[in-house]
């Protein structure tokens, strides 16, 4: 048989209500740092590292991996803390 689980109206609006997220500028900053890192690491910045700066390409796409990794990171922590829905 299927159980039904209700939410409470706390469970849904549950956030960090310690820290930094606790700002609404710090909520804000952290996402478009986010979305900056998911999206110009591995583009833009690996770009910059191999073209402009002359540094190995393998190794600007290692850091550009690693970039998107932090990213990715960092936007599930978010979502997690019910900061991006």
């Amino acid at each position: 048989m299927l159980e039904w689980v209700c939410m409470t109206e706390n469970e849904e609006t549950t956030t960090a209500d310690s820290g930094m997220l606790a700002s609404k500028f710090w909520r804000t900053l952290l996402t478009i740092v986010s979305v900056l890192l998911v999206f110009a690491g591995p583009t833009y910045f690996v770009y910059l590292l191999a073209v402009t700066l002359e540094v190995n390409f393998a190794a600007s796409f290692a850091v550009g991996f690693a970039l998107l990794a932090v990213g990715l990171v960092l936007m599930w922590y978010l979502v997690r803390k019910k900061v991006i829905e």
